[in-house]
């Protein structure tokens, strides 16, 4: 039986005493006791008490998720609750980079022969600099961030992150934190079973969690990951090695690549937009388009756009910008995405959202297989707060590239 509450070993994973392994399941489990526990308290204290106040004060209802912030900053329960939270983050963090600090330079080396022991490819460019929506913040709270290097070849960044986001997801990414990209393929595999890409490309892909399980659902496929983080794409490249699997990553930004036109037959991204910006991501829409050939597909997972959900629900997910340093977290669902991907060339009745069932729910429902009415009760769960929070499914934002040819025809 797998095991998703439990992340799984591999060479790359920087391995923790029993102290270190204590304090990081404290976090995790400090994580979900707001989920579990305190989350759910936030309606009856809106309901019950600020939803009244704000009334009594403006003499209207509160109509957006704005109006709900601004009664419910002022209420105890809240600010506890968003105090706690934002604790539980930080010392998450702070417990992975005790193991990774200890470890870092048999992690250094250890990459190095990993690498150096693959035919994939590694590129990171002399000089290459992130782009500033980046490096201006440790997005997620992550010490550092993406791009801080402290050492020759350093890939610290890529050890924190990949055992600190199991941490943060909960386990709800599953053991090897592929959920997302593991999801998407479910998804093509069920929806468009006979689309064979040759060359998949994912951006933003940190340390590569979401761009394996391509290679592994299509194994002839030429996979690429890119990411601004310089010691997470070391990383990510090492860890793919030391998990069998010959993936090229590369040090690039989404927003301007260097594949020539219409190389790709799939792109996609996992929860890469909302850490853009407003001026970025209409370029990653346009540089997603350049190189798609004709009939290839862009699919960017995420959570949904703020206009399908109800205003308290936007409220929730919107503490991401204030607390998670995710500046870009609310605006980006603001953004008519549909619209975005029709200006930079998509027909727009080609260009579709949609629900990607979690793997690790749809194991979790089917445990014996896969099921149709587990996946559709499964696709039904909302999502109830946070970036990884235990929902339903991925929202996917699916666009075609138009086949000229095969219209002239």
């Amino acid at each position: 039986m797998l095991n998703t509450f439990q992340q799984a070993s591999h060479k790359m994973l920087p391995t923790a005493t029993a102290d270190e392994a204590a304090r990081q399941e404290f976090a995790k489990s400090l994580k979900g006791f707001v989920q579990s526990t305190l989350l759910p308290g936030l309606t009856p204290v809106y309901n019950t008490r600020v939803s009244q106040a704000f009334e009594k004060e403006h003499g209207r209802k509160p109509q957006n998720r704005r109006d709900i912030r601004n009664g419910m900053v002022k209420d105890a329960y809240f600010q506890h609750y968003a105090a706690t939270n934002r604790i539980a983050q930080e010392l998450l963090w702070e417990s992975v980079n005790v193991s990774v600090d200890r470890q870092l330079p048999e992690l250094i080396e250890r990459a190095r022969e990993l690498s150096a022991d693959t035919k994939a490819e590694l590129r990171i460019p002399e000089g290459f600099v992130p782009p500033r929506y980046v490096t201006a913040f440790d997005i997620h709270c992550m010490p550092g961030g993406y791009c801080s290097e402290v050492a020759k070849d350093d890939v610290a960044a890529g050890a924190l992150y990949d055992r600190g986001v199991f941490l943060y997801a909960m386990g709800y990414t599953g053991p090897d934190n592929d959920d997302m990209g593991r999801s998407v393929c479910n998804y093509l595999r069920r929806h468009m079973p006979d689309f064979k890409p040759r060359r998949i490309l994912d951006m933003g892909c940190t340390v590569g969690h979401s761009t394996l399980p391509y290679k592994e659902y299509f194994p002839e496929a030429e996979v690429w990951g890119i990411d601004v983080g310089v010691p997470c794409v070391r990383y990510a490249h090492a860890r793919a090695a030391g998990m069998g699997l010959e993936v090229n990553f590369a040090a690039m930004n989404a927003e301007e690549t260097t594949f020539e036109d219409g190389y790709f037959d799939l792109v996609v991204s996992h929860i890469l937009l909302h850490e853009t910006s407003g001026k970025a991501m209409p370029r990653v829409f346009a540089e997603a388009h350049r190189v798609l050939a004709p009939g290839g597909m862009m699919i960017h997972a995420d959570l949904p756009p703020f206009d399908l959900m109800d205003p308290f629900t936007q409220f929730i997910l919107d503490n991401e910008t204030w607390y998670n340093n995710e500046p870009f977290w609310g605006a980006m669902r603001d953004m008519d995405q549909i619209a975005l991907a029709e200006k930079v060339g998509f027909d727009r009745a080609a260009v579709k959202f949609d629900t990607a069932p979690m793997a690790v729910m749809e194991f979790a429902a089917a445990a014996d297989g896969y099921s149709q009415q587990a996946a559709e009760d499964v696709a039904e769960r909302e999502f109830t707060a946070g970036e990884f929070a235990p929902g339903g499914g991925w929202e996917v934002l699916i666009a075609r590239k138009a086949d000229v040819a095969a219209l002239a025809a």
